[in-house]
């Protein structure tokens, strides 16, 4: 399944992860995203994260999970019952990631994708193709839209004496799956690594789940060089 052929794929992760009970559980950033979000349904409230960026220009994530510690705000669950603490951390760091690695549009991209357990398109499912701009539909199916060609600036006309009844007719196409498209959609790919490995850093760094353990697993730089087992992250 995919969803705007070439932008989505389904991808597993978070499968079975639980708070630990005692002590600390060793988690992949991907699995501990997609706890918060899929199991626990935490959501993150902008508005109020940004409120935080406003009192104190060039903040980062570190900043605004000490703020919201102090404060004791909350981030919106959605009306459900009270979520984890660790997944309110989670989605607090996630609504801060800075400009440099998407800002908002980022955050809520990582939030959309482990909701649904899905990993952005690298353009595994790119295919070059030649395609009519317009198709039409009759009794008979579905056919390419044609047009009387009457030049475009850059190749002239037929000239009406060499054109029988059905002559002079063109179908217009145009390209999909160029190499331009591919190479955008890892661009976008490798960015949005780059905000999980900021999130990892992150918790490695300050440590601060009282569930879990963050490890240094990250999903691949370029899944494109190799095979990689999709319902793995590791």
């Amino acid at each position: 399944m995919s969803y705007e052929r070439g932008q989505i794929v389904p991808l597993g992760g978070g499968r079975g992860v639980r708070p630990a009970r005692g002590g600390k559980r060793e988690v992949s950033i991907w699995d501990l995203l997609v706890w918060a979000f899929a199991v626990e349904k935490v959501s993150m409230d902008l508005d109020e994260l940004g409120a935080m960026a406003d009192a104190r220009p060039n903040f980062g994530i570190e900043y605004v999970l000490i703020q919201r510690a102090m404060l004791g705000c909350t981030v919106d669950g959605g009306g459900r019952s009270e979520s984890h603490p660790d997944a309110d951390l989670v989605a607090s760091a996630v609504a801060s990631l800075p400009e440099a690695v998407g800002g908002r549009g980022m955050a809520v991209q990582i939030a959309e994708c482990s909701r649904f357990r899905l990993m952005p398109c690298w353009g595994s499912d790119v295919e070059p193709r030649c395609e009519p701009v317009e198709w039409k539909r009759n009794k008979h199916g579905l056919f390419a839209a044609r047009s009387f060609w009457r030049g475009d600036g850059n190749m002239a006309r037929w000239p009406e004496a060499q054109l029988g009844r059905d002559d002079g007719y063109v179908c217009p196409v145009t390209y999909r799956g160029t190499a331009s498209e591919v190479a955008a959609a890892r661009r976008a790919w490798l960015q949005w690594r780059m905000a999980l490995a900021m999130l990892r850093d992150t918790f490695r760094t300050r440590s601060d789940l009282t569930a879990f353990e963050v490890t240094e697993d990250l999903p691949p730089v370029a899944p494109w060089k190799k095979p990689v087992d999709r319902m793995s992250v590791r």
